[in-house]
């Protein structure tokens, strides 16, 4: 049972680690697992079990809020790549314009006036 629930905390503190690299600030790094809200303080249960079993909720809390973060991450990223590739098409479009408009503009530079001096 130690074994197992020595596996747990370093599960814990390796999700903890990443939500901390992930940008998700989890307050100072000495900060006690009370200080972190929705974890639970651990040190305070007696029985191995409920230690072990306290552990575990910490851990699947880490891991739904890292997850929840990588879902939000992905969304964001994605509508950023929708707003690129509309930017991308407006230039396009906005290119083409003026393209057309320096055509036009050679055209009317290289017509003769009419009426025009002979």
């Amino acid at each position: 049972m130690k074994h197992k629930s020595r596996q747990i905390w370093h599960r814990g503190i390796i999700v903890a680690r990443l939500l901390f690299l992930g940008g998700v600030s989890l307050g100072p790094v000495t900060a006690s697992a009370q200080d972190i809200r929705g974890l639970e303080v651990c040190t305070a249960e007696k029985q191995m079990d409920r230690r072990t079993s306290c552990l575990q909720a910490n851990v699947e809390f880490l891991q739904q809020t890292l997850n929840k973060l990588a879902h939000d991450t992905q969304d964001k990223l994605a509508a950023t790549d929708r707003d690129l590739s509309a930017a991308h098409a407006e230039i396009a479009t906005l290119k083409a314009v003026v393209e057309k408009l320096n055509g036009e503009l050679a055209q009317v530079k290289t017509k003769p006036e009419p009426g025009g001096k002979k």
